[in-house]
C-alpha cells in the first residue's frame, strides 16, 4: 500500500472515530468538502503535508498523532 493510500484510510479512520462525515471535517479544517474529497476519492494524489495539517488541526489532533501508526511505521519507503 502506497503513501496516498495510507493518508486517505487515515482520515477514513479518524473521521469515523470521531464520529464526524467528511463534510463536517471540511467545515472544522476551514477547506472545501470537494477539496477533501478530492484526496479520499483519487483526485488528488499527493496531498502536501500543509494540507495534511489543515486537516489534522480539523480533526483537533497533532501531525504527530496523524502519522503515529503501525501502518506508518511499516511504510515502505517511496523513493529510492
Amino acid at each position: 500500500m502506497g503513501m496516498y493510500d495510507l493518508v486517505k484510510n487515515r482520515i477514513s479512520e479518524l473521521c469515523a472515530e470521531k464520529h464526524i462525515t467528511i463534510n463536517r471535517l471540511a467545515m472544522d479544517a476551514g477547506m472545501s468538502p470537494s477539496s477533501l474529497k478530492n484526496i479520499l476519492y483519487g483526485k488528488s494524489k499527493n496531498p502536501g503535508i500543509v494540507t495534511i495539517k489543515i486537516i489534522c488541526d480539523g480533526l483537533g489532533i497533532t501531525i504527530t498523532e496523524f502519522f503515529d501508526t503501525e501502518e506508518f511505521r511499516n511504510a515502505p519507503q517511496e523513493i529510492e
